[in-house]
């Protein structure tokens, strides 16, 4: 029987991943674009050194991307003929970095033009992002290729919420076949940057229809964001009180003393007997463990669905789709 299951379980990842880890490769550029990781790395250091944020803006994007029809640069498409953007959604409210994705695909195209797609670019830039900042490094496999549709119905409905409980944060991961690890580790990229009032402040008062505030959420805490949430709803405080832009374990120290900046962050460690517990505990324990699993999270994030071989295309501009396009045949293959 275990056998069985285990057989069950191997192809049921082989239909959900689409043979990605078969068709995705390190060498895909090797000889195309040789020098890719080191143009991308350079672009988003610079980035950083400008805005503190793009890091964490960057791996949002990627995030947002590999969730809705796999990771395929949907989210990046902005409203045009056909088009209803991802950007619309309530998922996506907020979320930055778009001219940090259009300075990165310049740099590229100026030495590889219309080699690399947009969606391998938030790969690379998501790992530069990480390891610039103190995280961990590892290789990352390419041969995305962009979608030349949107879904906004599906970002509606498959982007995790700041508002949900641990179970709806479970069924969503588990619908991209990742499990709890992976949410754990992958919620971990809250280490660093910032996340603004509207998305945390109903822990302050009257939580989920009671006269108190979030009990998991540690009172002094919540006095300090009050403050900060006192100049309106869309400041932005940082996810980690702590060490706010070092990509590091505190985002897990931070839940063990109740100091999770999002419901959803608190969920891993308040919500009562949950398996995701145990993990926090290690990975709040020893840095090298979380970022071991972080490292391998992303690149099973990374590996959701990928449009590869003739399916898509390699997107010029990575906000719109290529004019000789058209909006038929083969692109629609993706949903």
């Amino acid at each position: 029987m275990a056998s069985a299951n285990a057989v069950a379980s191997f192809f049921f990842l082989c239909l959900l991943f689409g043979g990605s880890l078969a068709q995705l490769s390190e060498t895909f550029y090797d000889q195309s674009c040789p020098r890719l990781s080191n143009i991308v790395r350079a672009s988003v250091k610079k980035a950083i050194e400008t805005d503190v944020r793009a890091g964490a803006k960057l791996i949002r994007l990627h995030f947002h991307d590999c969730f809705v029809n796999g990771c395929d640069g949907s989210v990046l498409l902005e409203d045009a003929p056909g088009i209803v953007s991802e950007l619309n959604s309530p998922g996506n409210q907020g979320i930055q970095g778009l001219e940090i994705v259009d300075a990165i695909k310049a740099d590229v195209e100026r030495e590889c033009p219309g080699i690399v797609s947009c969606a391998d670019i938030l790969a690379q830039a998501s790992k530069d992002s990480v390891d610039v900042q103190g995280g961990p490094s590892w290789r990352v496999l390419y041969g995305r290729r962009d979608s030349r549709i949107a879904n906004k119905t599906g970002a509606d409905s498959g982007l995790a919420s700041p508002f949900e409980t641990l179970d709806e944060l479970k069924a969503k991961f588990a619908a991209v076949g990742l499990g709890t690890t992976d949410l754990v580790a992958l919620s971990g990229a809250h280490t660093f940057g910032r996340s603004r009032c509207r998305f945390f402040s109903h822990r302050f008062a009257n939580f989920n229809g009671t006269t108190s505030p979030d009990p998991s959420l540690d009172p002094n805490y919540r006095r300090f964001l009050e403050g900060v949430c006192s100049a309106g709803p869309d400041t932005r405080a940082n996810f980690d009180p702590v060490t706010p832009d070092v990509f590091d374990k505190n985002y897990y120290t931070n839940l063990q003393v109740r100091k999770g900046l999002l419901q959803s962050d608190q969920e891993l460690y308040s919500t009562a007997g949950a398996d995701t517990i145990a993990i926090v505990n290690s990975f709040a324990t020893r840095e090298g463990t979380f970022f071991k699993e972080f490292r391998q999270s992303m690149i099973n994030m990374g590996n959701i669905k990928p449009l590869t071989g003739n399916r898509g295309e390699i997107r010029r501009n990575c906000r719109r789709v290529n004019s000789n396009s058209g909006f038929g045949g083969e692109g629609h293959d993706v949903m």
